[in-house]
């Protein structure tokens, strides 16, 4: 195997055991890191900015420097480098449970069983689903699957395009502390904000790549590519998030539903700005939203596996020892479920 190709066969590789296998059912790497993360939370809380910027270098700097002693271990070896890469994407991408997930929903809501389906959307986003009726839960449902199709899949595949095992261990940390710390509560309104912000920068190529990929695919799901930009010009920076927005946008006007509106969490509710045109989202709609998430994943794997070709041609080509930046002649100056 020639040394260029290895880090794009490894995400080929671990795309294929995620939608072949999904998540293990036990003993989940990212759970495990979960536990540690906070298990180092206990130790290192205090309710001000400097403890949570400590906390996430800390947290997610263990990944990446494992990432790329992964990688220095493997720069002659494209064989190895490849099986590291693709256990590492396997380990970090989410698309086939994020799939199940919403076919599970829309299971129990064809079925007319709401209370397995309010039982069901922890498994997707952190909502109080205790008196959402079935718009409601459908609504939650699209609005995770966009955003998790981000999440999960293209920005875990951008990042391991560049950066390699420890571009995609360093984003699901980053990604997975957001989750866990990031949301808007008296506990984290400081402490948290490092590892937010970390996640904001992090996906905001990857969210806008997520909308425009959406609309070239939206026909799979029977939209329309041109009516589907139109929505996500006109609503992706509605979203009080910079990058949830350009997912939801992109899929609202794929499916040619209308998202966005009252979101009841534990203890305290958000109102946000209406995104797309037509009914709200209803069980038929969640098939469709799977399949626009599968097409997404599909196009972004082939992306992600030239550019990452591309970036070890270039550092083969410069005379670097292997297929990723941590070569001698370069230098370098983490299915969650959404916090939604």
């Amino acid at each position: 195997m020639p040394r260029w190709t290895a880090d794009a066969v490894g995400l080929i590789g671990g795309y294929l055991l995620d939608a072949a296998l999904g998540d293990p059912r036990r003993l989940h790497p990212v759970a495990g890191y979960g536990t540690a993360a906070a298990a180092l939370e206990r130790r290192l809380y205090r309710p001000h900015r400097r403890a949570g910027t400590a906390y996430t270098a800390i947290a997610v700097g263990v990944p990446v420097l494992a990432g790329l002693a992964a990688a220095r271990a493997t720069r002659n070896r494209p064989v190895a480098r490849a099986a590291v890469t693709a256990a590492a994407t396997w380990t970090v991408l989410g698309g086939r449970t994020l799939r199940r997930e919403a076919r599970i929903m829309a299971g129990h809501l064809e079925a007319g069983d709401l209370q397995a389906a309010r039982g069901r959307l922890g498994h997707l986003c952190g909502r109080d689903p205790s008196a959402l009726d079935e718009p409601e839960l459908a609504r939650a449902t699209v609005e995770s699957v966009a955003e998790n199709t981000s999440d999960a899949v293209v920005a875990p595949l951008f990042w391991g395009a560049l950066l390699g095992p420890a571009g995609l261990l360093g984003y699901r940390a980053a990604n997975t502390l957001d989750a866990m710390v990031g949301h808007r509560s008296e506990r984290y309104a400081r402490f948290g904000t490092p590892a937010a912000r970390l996640d904001d920068l992090l996906n905001l190529a990857p969210s806008r790549v997520t909308g425009v990929v959406t609309a070239a695919v939206s026909p799979v799901a029977g939209g329309s590519v041109r009516e589907t930009l139109r929505v996500w010009r006109r609503d992706r920076g509605d979203h009080p998030s910079p990058n949830a927005g350009q997912c939801e946008s992109a899929m609202a006007g794929a499916l040619g539903v209308r998202l966005g509106g009252r979101n009841v969490y534990f203890g305290r509710s958000e109102v946000r700005p209406l995104l797309g045109d037509g009914p709200r989202p209803s069980a038929g709609h969640l098939r469709r939203a799977a399949r626009v998430s599968g097409a997404v994943g599909v196009v972004a794997l082939g992306m992600a596996a030239a550019l990452a070709a591309a970036r070890g041609l270039i550092t083969a080509g410069g005379g670097g020892g292997g297929a990723g930046p941590e070569g001698p002649h370069k230098t370098m100056t983490p299915v969650r479920r959404s916090r939604r």
